[in-house]
């Protein structure tokens, strides 16, 4: 896993390279301009980034989901709200190649492996964030259709993506009553609130998903009806992971920006490199990043085998990596002194990017609860 081999050193050194030139040279402008840069969307995924974890019979790259970790964390580097929406539409694809039918996946996945069609993922209610299960968007059978009804919140991409998986309630209350569905934008009925003024992610729309009578034709429902939960939670496992690892490349480049900062700025006739207090604090700030990463390896390996403990360590990842990763671009801003707070030295951006890291996929307060449960389950294990 820690010793890469060339191919492997070749897919992450794809990426990273690919965000040196698209990305890192516009995120401040882009973050500024509130602007999603679609043509630069695809022009990842004629790098195989639109579908990484894809079968390759419907166009994907079908690389591990160690590969997966190692790209976003490269693409972060150059900027993580782009990074962090790739990270979604590689979730709603992959659910849509792992739970369709070979007539859904053959519809639907080669647009989005070739992101000429985007994805969202469309879950979060404005009732319903941190308890999923009490959503309460209605699909209700009508004939070949269902007719959905409801409000879905915080979705990203919304408005400009094609393709929305939807979480709604078929059934009974709680999780077994609910059914995902592929609903296509251009739907009548379907609309989209304004977008969202956020404190950070601005190169990447977030808005309200409307649905107001949308018929969808039965033949969209993905998977069985009432298994929409877990096909949710499924797709939740690696969204965790790659914003994990999205957080790790975005601290990882606020801690290179430190050093470099601390190597040019002189105070009281030295470097300031030169002083054993800073550098104690960028020691603590690698030493905390390289946790980070072994952990998300770890996890991302048990992801790709089916481990039994994957929920779990899928968690620990994306709280560990989330936190650490905020804490490190936090620090990096404070080492920058006022500069750090002027947006021309990127590291503001950083911090507001990182920031919402820690609540979206799972707010990092139930990653906690996942955890403990799995503690407490396994107290007799041992």
């Amino acid at each position: 896993m820690f010793t890469l081999t060339d191919d492997e050193r070749a897919i992450s050194d794809t990426a990273r390279d690919f965000a040196a030139e698209h990305l890192a040279p516009h995120a401040v402008e882009w973050d500024q301009a509130k602007h999603f840069p679609v043509d630069v969307l695809r022009k990842a995924a004629s790098l195989g980034m639109g579908g990484i974890y894809i079968r390759e019979d419907v166009g994907g790259s079908e690389l591990t989901r160690v590969d997966a970790a190692r790209i976003f964390e490269q693409l972060a580097k150059g900027c993580p709200s782009i990074a962090a929406y790739i990270s979604i539409h590689n979730m709603v694809t992959w659910m849509i190649d792992r739970f369709g039918t070979d007539e859904q996946r053959r519809a639907w996945v080669p647009g989005l492996c070739s992101m000429d069609q985007l994805g969202s993922y469309c879950l979060t209610e404005p009732g319903a964030g941190s308890d999923a299960a009490a959503l309460s968007t209605r699909a209700v059978r009508d004939g070949d259709d269902y007719v959905l009804t409801g409000v879905k919140q915080f979705i990203s991409g919304a408005g400009t993506s094609d393709v929305y998986v939807v979480m709604a309630r078929t059934g009974e209350s709680g999780p077994r009553g609910i059914s995902a569905f592929i609903v296509a934008k251009g739907s009548p009925g379907l609309s989209f609130g304004p977008n969202e003024v956020k404190m950070g992610w601005n190169a990447q729309p977030t808005r309200q998903v409307i649905f107001e009578d949308v018929r969808v034709p039965a033949a969209n429902l993905l998977g069985s009806e009432g298994g929409g939960f877990r096909i949710a939670m499924a797709g939740l496992n690696g969204g965790r992971l790659n914003i994990a690892a999205c957080s790790v490349g975005g601290a990882q480049t606020a801690l290179e920006r430190a050093v470099a900062y601390l190597t040019d700025r002189k105070a009281f006739g030295s470097p300031l490199i030169d002083s054993q207090a800073l550098q104690f604090q960028l020691a603590d700030m690698r030493t905390e990043l390289e946790a980070a990463r072994t952990l998300l390896w770890r996890a991302a390996a048990a992801l790709e085998d089916g481990a039994p403990d994957v929920v779990e360590l899928c968690a620990m990842a994306k709280r560990f990596a989330t936190d650490t990763g905020f804490e490190v671009a936090n620090r990096a801003l404070q080492l920058h002194g006022g500069y750090g707070y002027l947006a021309e030295y990127g590291i503001e951006k950083i911090v507001r990017d990182l920031r919402v890291h820690q609540i979206l996929e799972g707010s990092n307060e139930i990653m906690r609860v996942v955890i403990a449960r799995s503690v407490i389950g396994n107290r007799g294990a041992a």
